[in-house]
Protein backbone atom coordinates (compact mmCIF):
# COMPACT_ATOMS: atom_id res chain seq x y z
CA UNK A 1 0.00 0.00 0.00
CA UNK A 2 1.48 3.31 -0.49
CA UNK A 3 1.67 5.76 1.84
CA UNK A 4 -1.05 8.28 0.06
CA UNK A 5 -3.26 4.88 0.62
CA UNK A 6 -1.89 4.37 4.49
CA UNK A 7 -5.39 7.06 5.72
CA UNK A 8 -7.51 4.47 7.71
CA UNK A 9 -6.45 6.77 10.70
CA UNK A 10 -7.91 9.55 9.19
CA UNK A 11 -11.25 7.37 8.04
CA UNK A 12 -11.14 6.59 11.56
CA UNK A 13 -12.07 10.15 13.09
CA UNK A 14 -14.12 10.92 10.20
CA UNK A 15 -16.36 7.71 11.30
CA UNK A 16 -16.23 8.70 14.62
CA UNK A 17 -17.53 12.36 14.14
CA UNK A 18 -20.63 11.03 12.24
CA UNK A 19 -21.31 8.80 14.92
CA UNK A 20 -21.22 11.68 17.20
CA UNK A 21 -23.81 13.09 15.46
CA UNK A 22 -25.70 9.94 14.56
CA UNK A 23 -25.73 8.18 17.84
CA UNK A 24 -28.19 10.91 19.92
CA UNK A 25 -30.84 9.51 17.21
CA UNK A 26 -31.08 6.01 17.90
CA UNK A 27 -33.48 4.92 20.07
CA UNK A 28 -35.33 8.57 19.48
CA UNK A 29 -38.27 7.04 17.70
CA UNK A 30 -37.58 8.84 14.25
CA UNK A 31 -38.76 8.63 11.46
CA UNK A 32 -38.61 5.98 9.25
CA UNK A 33 -38.98 6.21 5.14
CA UNK A 34 -38.84 3.55 2.44
CA UNK A 35 -36.49 3.75 -0.40
CA UNK A 36 -37.38 2.68 -3.94
CA UNK A 37 -35.23 -0.89 -3.40
CA UNK A 38 -38.07 -1.22 -0.34
CA UNK A 39 -35.16 -0.47 2.30
CA UNK A 40 -35.53 1.83 5.20
CA UNK A 41 -33.62 5.29 5.05
CA UNK A 42 -33.60 7.07 8.55
CA UNK A 43 -32.47 11.13 8.87
CA UNK A 44 -29.24 9.88 10.67
CA UNK A 45 -28.21 8.31 7.57
CA UNK A 46 -28.63 11.27 5.52
CA UNK A 47 -27.15 13.62 8.13
CA UNK A 48 -24.65 10.67 8.38
CA UNK A 49 -23.64 10.53 5.07
CA UNK A 50 -23.85 14.78 4.49
CA UNK A 51 -21.07 15.32 6.85
CA UNK A 52 -18.81 12.60 5.62
CA UNK A 53 -19.13 13.54 2.14
CA UNK A 54 -18.05 17.15 4.02
CA UNK A 55 -15.06 15.54 4.92
CA UNK A 56 -13.95 13.53 2.62
CA UNK A 57 -14.12 16.69 0.35
CA UNK A 58 -12.54 18.96 2.14
CA UNK A 59 -9.61 16.26 3.13
CA UNK A 60 -9.28 14.38 -0.07
CA UNK A 61 -10.44 16.85 -2.61
CA UNK A 62 -10.52 15.25 -6.37
CA UNK A 63 -11.13 11.63 -4.84
CA UNK A 64 -14.50 10.18 -5.92
CA UNK A 65 -16.82 9.22 -3.54
CA UNK A 66 -20.01 6.51 -3.95
CA UNK A 67 -22.17 6.87 -1.31
CA UNK A 68 -25.26 4.96 -0.26
CA UNK A 69 -28.38 7.43 0.15
CA UNK A 70 -26.56 9.20 -2.63
CA UNK A 71 -26.31 6.22 -4.66
CA UNK A 72 -30.16 5.23 -3.89
CA UNK A 73 -31.57 9.05 -4.86
CA UNK A 74 -29.48 9.46 -7.85
CA UNK A 75 -28.39 6.52 -9.38
CA UNK A 76 -24.77 5.16 -9.27
CA UNK A 77 -22.55 6.38 -11.99
CA UNK A 78 -21.66 4.46 -15.33
CA UNK A 79 -18.11 4.00 -14.96
CA UNK A 80 -15.77 4.65 -11.85
CA UNK A 81 -11.58 5.82 -11.86
CA UNK A 82 -9.29 3.34 -10.42
CA UNK A 83 -9.30 5.06 -7.07
CA UNK A 84 -12.61 6.29 -4.98
CA UNK A 85 -14.42 6.36 -2.10
CA UNK A 86 -17.04 3.97 -0.65
CA UNK A 87 -19.36 5.37 2.30
CA UNK A 88 -22.34 3.42 4.43
CA UNK A 89 -23.22 6.07 6.90
CA UNK A 90 -25.52 3.65 8.89
CA UNK A 91 -25.08 0.05 7.48
CA UNK A 92 -27.55 -1.92 9.75
CA UNK A 93 -30.36 0.42 8.74
CA UNK A 94 -33.15 -2.34 10.19
CA UNK A 95 -31.05 -3.00 13.37
CA UNK A 96 -30.68 0.78 13.93
CA UNK A 97 -34.76 1.11 14.06
CA UNK A 98 -35.44 -2.20 16.26
CA UNK A 99 -32.67 -0.08 18.29
CA UNK A 100 -30.29 -2.78 18.34
CA UNK A 101 -26.58 -2.23 18.89
CA UNK A 102 -25.21 -3.83 15.83
CA UNK A 103 -25.14 -1.14 13.03
CA UNK A 104 -21.94 0.98 11.90
CA UNK A 105 -20.56 3.80 10.17
CA UNK A 106 -18.25 3.00 7.15
CA UNK A 107 -15.29 4.66 4.99
CA UNK A 108 -14.02 2.28 2.61
CA UNK A 109 -10.80 3.76 -0.19
CA UNK A 110 -10.56 1.02 -3.24
CA UNK A 111 -7.10 1.31 -5.34
CA UNK A 112 -7.60 -1.01 -8.52
CA UNK A 113 -10.76 -2.93 -7.65
CA UNK A 114 -9.13 -3.55 -4.37
CA UNK A 115 -10.14 -2.10 -0.52
CA UNK A 116 -6.89 -0.67 0.28
CA UNK A 117 -8.06 1.21 3.58
CA UNK A 118 -10.82 1.34 5.67
CA UNK A 119 -12.50 2.19 8.95
CA UNK A 120 -15.48 0.91 10.75
CA UNK A 121 -17.38 2.51 13.77
CA UNK A 122 -19.93 0.80 15.81
CA UNK A 123 -21.28 3.86 17.69
CA UNK A 124 -23.56 2.34 20.48
CA UNK A 125 -20.36 0.23 21.94
CA UNK A 126 -17.75 3.32 20.78
CA UNK A 127 -15.30 0.63 19.51
CA UNK A 128 -13.92 2.16 16.37
CA UNK A 129 -11.43 -0.45 14.01
CA UNK A 130 -9.13 0.82 11.18
CA UNK A 131 -6.47 -0.02 8.97
CA UNK A 132 -3.07 1.23 9.39
CA UNK A 133 0.60 0.88 8.49
CA UNK A 134 -0.60 -2.67 7.06
CA UNK A 135 -2.31 -3.61 10.03
CA UNK A 136 -5.92 -3.25 11.62
CA UNK A 137 -5.64 -1.10 14.59
CA UNK A 138 -8.98 -1.35 17.37
CA UNK A 139 -9.71 1.82 19.88
CA UNK A 140 -12.76 1.97 22.34
CA UNK A 141 -13.84 6.29 22.87
CA UNK A 142 -11.58 7.57 24.79
CA UNK A 143 -9.17 4.59 25.18
CA UNK A 144 -5.77 4.40 22.88
CA UNK A 145 -5.69 2.15 19.63
CA UNK A 146 -4.11 -1.34 19.88
CA UNK A 147 -3.56 -3.64 17.18
CA UNK A 148 -6.26 -7.10 16.41
CA UNK A 149 -5.63 -9.84 14.38
CA UNK A 150 -7.68 -12.82 13.29
CA UNK A 151 -7.20 -16.48 15.42
CA UNK A 152 -6.61 -19.59 14.16
CA UNK A 153 -9.32 -21.62 12.50
CA UNK A 154 -10.25 -23.42 16.19
CA UNK A 155 -10.69 -27.34 16.20
CA UNK A 156 -14.21 -27.55 17.54
CA UNK A 157 -16.55 -24.97 17.65
CA UNK A 158 -15.85 -22.31 14.73
CA UNK A 159 -18.23 -19.70 15.23
CA UNK A 160 -19.71 -18.64 12.13
CA UNK A 161 -22.00 -14.99 11.96
CA UNK A 162 -25.12 -15.00 9.87
CA UNK A 163 -27.90 -13.03 9.47
CA UNK A 164 -31.38 -12.58 11.89
CA UNK A 165 -33.33 -13.55 8.90
CA UNK A 166 -31.36 -16.86 7.53
CA UNK A 167 -33.68 -20.07 7.80
CA UNK A 168 -32.61 -23.06 9.49
CA UNK A 169 -32.31 -24.95 6.47
CA UNK A 170 -29.94 -22.56 4.49
CA UNK A 171 -27.65 -22.70 8.24
CA UNK A 172 -27.14 -26.35 7.93
CA UNK A 173 -26.60 -26.30 4.56
CA UNK A 174 -23.61 -23.44 4.95
CA UNK A 175 -22.51 -25.42 8.45
CA UNK A 176 -22.10 -28.32 6.05
CA UNK A 177 -20.46 -26.48 3.48
CA UNK A 178 -17.79 -24.71 5.23
CA UNK A 179 -17.46 -26.54 8.28
CA UNK A 180 -18.61 -24.30 11.52
CA UNK A 181 -20.33 -25.38 14.33
CA UNK A 182 -21.78 -22.23 16.11
CA UNK A 183 -24.27 -19.93 14.08
CA UNK A 184 -24.60 -16.49 15.39
CA UNK A 185 -26.39 -13.82 14.30
CA UNK A 186 -25.70 -10.54 13.84
CA UNK A 187 -26.41 -7.37 11.75
CA UNK A 188 -24.06 -5.19 9.85
CA UNK A 189 -20.57 -4.67 8.82
CA UNK A 190 -19.68 -4.89 12.42
CA UNK A 191 -19.50 -9.33 11.46
CA UNK A 192 -16.08 -8.38 9.75
CA UNK A 193 -14.82 -6.38 12.64
CA UNK A 194 -15.70 -9.20 14.94
CA UNK A 195 -13.54 -11.68 12.80
CA UNK A 196 -11.26 -9.29 12.64
CA UNK A 197 -10.53 -9.23 16.25
CA UNK A 198 -10.67 -12.82 16.76
CA UNK A 199 -13.73 -13.63 18.05
CA UNK A 200 -15.25 -14.82 15.46
CA UNK A 201 -13.87 -17.07 12.54
CA UNK A 202 -16.18 -16.47 9.04
CA UNK A 203 -18.92 -15.38 7.56
CA UNK A 204 -20.41 -16.62 4.69
CA UNK A 205 -22.94 -14.44 2.50
CA UNK A 206 -24.91 -15.77 -0.36
CA UNK A 207 -27.08 -13.23 -0.37
CA UNK A 208 -26.82 -9.65 -2.32
CA UNK A 209 -24.65 -6.85 -0.88
CA UNK A 210 -23.85 -3.39 -2.49
CA UNK A 211 -20.25 -2.11 -1.98
CA UNK A 212 -20.61 0.04 0.40
CA UNK A 213 -21.65 -2.67 2.44
CA UNK A 214 -18.67 -4.44 2.82
CA UNK A 215 -15.76 -2.00 1.50
CA UNK A 216 -14.15 -0.85 4.87
CA UNK A 217 -15.15 -4.54 6.83
CA UNK A 218 -13.06 -5.96 3.69
CA UNK A 219 -10.69 -4.05 4.34
CA UNK A 220 -10.63 -4.08 8.33
CA UNK A 221 -10.40 -8.06 7.95
CA UNK A 222 -7.49 -8.37 5.37
CA UNK A 223 -5.25 -6.37 7.43
CA UNK A 224 -5.76 -8.50 10.46
CA UNK A 225 -4.73 -11.56 8.56
CA UNK A 226 -8.39 -12.69 7.31
CA UNK A 227 -9.62 -13.13 3.54
CA UNK A 228 -12.23 -11.97 1.67
CA UNK A 229 -12.73 -14.08 -1.62
CA UNK A 230 -15.86 -15.33 -3.99
CA UNK A 231 -16.81 -18.75 -2.48
CA UNK A 232 -14.67 -20.18 -6.12
CA UNK A 233 -11.49 -18.44 -3.68
CA UNK A 234 -11.75 -15.87 -6.58
CA UNK A 235 -10.81 -12.20 -5.70
CA UNK A 236 -13.45 -9.83 -4.73
CA UNK A 237 -13.27 -7.05 -6.41
CA UNK A 238 -14.79 -3.29 -6.57
CA UNK A 239 -16.05 -0.84 -8.70
CA UNK A 240 -18.39 -2.56 -10.46
CA UNK A 241 -19.83 0.26 -12.14
CA UNK A 242 -21.60 -1.99 -15.33
CA UNK A 243 -23.31 -3.57 -12.28
CA UNK A 244 -24.26 -0.85 -10.14
CA UNK A 245 -21.93 -1.85 -7.67
CA UNK A 246 -23.63 -4.64 -6.57
CA UNK A 247 -21.70 -7.70 -4.81
CA UNK A 248 -21.88 -11.56 -6.03
CA UNK A 249 -21.42 -13.41 -3.11
CA UNK A 250 -18.99 -14.03 -0.66
CA UNK A 251 -17.06 -15.76 2.24
CA UNK A 252 -15.07 -13.52 5.27
CA UNK A 253 -12.78 -15.76 7.00
CA UNK A 254 -10.40 -15.56 9.74
CA UNK A 255 -7.08 -17.92 10.17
Amino acid sequence: MSNDNDIGATLADICEIAAELVLPLWRSGLEVLTKADESPVTVADQRGEKLILEHLARLFPGVPVISEEHASEFGTPDAIGPRFFLVDPVDGTKAFVRGDPNWTVNIGLVENGRPVAGAVCAPPTGETWFTSGGKTMKRTKGGPAAPVHVRPWPKSGAIALVSHTMKDETKQKLMAEYGFEVPEPMDSSIKFCRIAEGGCDIYPRHGPTMEWDVCAGHAVLEAAGGTVLTPEGKPFVYGKAQDGFRNGWFVARGG
